[in-house]
């Protein structure tokens, strides 16, 4: 925020559950991106509400009565979409002012982003208004609010999926491929944050009505700068311990960081600052969308890890020692199993072709899902672990497979149903180029992320997320203790005015 449009977050809430929209700026075009896409993707999700379409020069549009301009609607929306050229924004926003319209979002583009005097004043200007009228305005250049709850859902997975997740994004284009991508694999979205420029509300604005919004357990944020380094970070260390916060950072190269720019308009900031942020208030960092989607599967999905030890299920000796590098090298441990747990796993792991221990190799446990669930109780009964990863091998011809019925849905129901069970994930070797491989590991992935389970196309996404998961719950057990450092003199939000 700019400090001059007061709001309390509960304020955000018109966003996400208008009972009424205008649409100003809906062109007849059929192929036109804008206020017409939009208004084909409200009718598509099945949203109930009523639709304005605002065009002078329609009596209606898709088969809606259009009207010439907001003062000739019949009530006054709850929200108002702008998909006006640039320089037309203001004036609307003038419009929604007098008529009482507070809830605003700016899909138009052509602001601060073209890196023009013309464009910055431009944006500078649609900040003034929202000050003085008391407007509250998602963008402008952004995809604004969605909420599959609410059928809100105009761009993204549509309908959509109902969830916990929140989403904070300055990209559009990356927060549709995000709930697309987690929509997939069973996790739903409660509402997402489309903010673009965010020349009034900003994404701490936004972090704050999420954490208190009760129907929202995990953030997930897309950045790329942030005016008030400050509050982000105070705001964050509120929001942490009680809900995660997962961050793609973008514009941390050089190369990104002149990208941003002429995306949002905004310089990208120090990564020192960043490093100490996500240090100090314990944000999750992600680097990539794959990486992104993976720790918000864990964190959606896994129960509290309470502790690093890690039990593998792994297939093949080869692979059992590249699995427990891995591991390790993400910061988690592979502790011998207690003799209790030894006992009953020796007399089911044959001595020729197995390991016995762990990691643990077994190939009975790819085809005989009981045989599986006996090392996972196992797992769930021994103390030193905490978190179990199963490689879940396809049975095919070249690894010599006996016909066997699906294994599948008892697993799933034996995890589900176990009262002790641990964090524990399975990964799916479908990769290397075998489309019908692909296929059927696609689809079991599926059916395990759709049960809760979180399923990954490799050990190595696996473990990432594992660890980004185990590292959130350790640091909130150093939290307890009073072990967070605060900033050090030279590094702290203060100092940087864009980071």
């Amino acid at each position: 925020m700019n400090g001059t449009n007061r709001h309390t977050s509960s304020d955000l809430a018109g966003f996400f559950k208008p009972r009424s929209i205008a649409i100003i700026g809906v062109s007849r075009s059929p192929s036109s991106f804008g206020g017409m896409s939009f208004l084909d993707h409200f009718l598509k999700a099945g949203y109930p509400g009523i639709i304005y379409p605002i065009n002078p020069r329609a009596a209606d549009v898709r088969g809606i009565r259009a009207y010439p301009d907001l003062a000739s609607l019949p009530e006054t929306p709850d929200l108002a979409m702008i998909a006006v050229q640039a320089g037309a924004v203001p004036a609307v926003l003038q419009e929604c002012g007098r008529l009482g319209i507070r809830h605003i979002h700016i899909l138009s583009a052509g602001f601060g982003e073209l890196g023009t005097n013309d464009g910055m004043t431009l944006e500078r200007r649609v900040a003034s208004i929202a000050a003085e009228q008391h407007l509250l305005i998602m963008g402008p250049n952004c995809m604004g609010p969605y909420c599959p709850a609410t059928k809100l859902t105009a761009w993204g997975a549509i309908p959509g999926r109902d969830g916990r997740l929140g989403i904070i994004s300055q990209s559009g284009g990356i927060t549709q491929r995000l709930t697309e991508q987690v929509s997939s694999l069973g996790v739903g979205v409660s509402k997402a944050a489309s903010i673009g420029n965010a020349a009034s509300l900003d994404s701490p604005d936004f972090l704050e009505y999420m954490d208190s919004d009760d129907d929202i357990d995990l953030i997930a944020m897309y950045l790329e700068s942030v005016r008030d380094g400050r509050h982000l970070f105070d705001l964050a260390r509120k929001v942490v311990p009680r809900k995660p916060v997962v961050l793609l950072k973008g514009g941390q190269t050089e190369v990104g960081a002149a990208t941003v720019a002429s995306h949002t308009g905004s310089m990208a900031g120090n990564r020192r600052l960043w490093n100490a942020f996500f240090e100090q208030t314990g944000v999750t960092p992600v680097s990539s969308m794959n990486e992104w989607a993976d720790a918000i599967l864990a964190f959606s999905s896994l129960p509290k890890a309470g502790g690093d030890g890690l039990f593998i299920i792994g297939g093949g000796g080869g692979n059992s020692v590249i699995f427990s590098d891995i591991a390790v090298g993400e910061g988690l441990t592979v502790p011998q199993l207690s003799p209790a747990s030894m006992e009953r796993v020796r007399p089911i792991v044959p001595v020729a072709g197995s390991i016995a221990g762990n990691p643990l190799d077994l190939w009975e446990s790819f085809v005989n899902g009981d045989r599986l669930c006996d090392l996972l109780d196992v797992a769930y009964r021994d103390p030193q672990i905490h978190m179990v990863i199963v490689d879940r091998l396809i049975p095919r011809i070249a690894f010599h497979s006996p016909e066997m019925p699906d294994p599948t849905p008892g697993i799933i129901d034996f995890i589900r149903t176990y009262k002790g069970r641990k964090p524990t994930v399975f990964t799916i070797d479908y990769d290397g180029g075998d489309m019908d491989l692909n296929a059927q590991g696609a689809a079991l992935r599926r059916r395990f992320c759709e049960a809760g389970i979180p399923a990954y196309p490799s050990f190595e996404r696996a473990i990432r997320a594992l660890a980004h998961f185990q590292r959130y719950h350790r640091r909130l057990r150093r939290r307890t203790s009073g072990g967070i450092r605060p900033f050090q003199r030279g590094h702290t939000p203060d100092n940087c005015k864009d980071c």
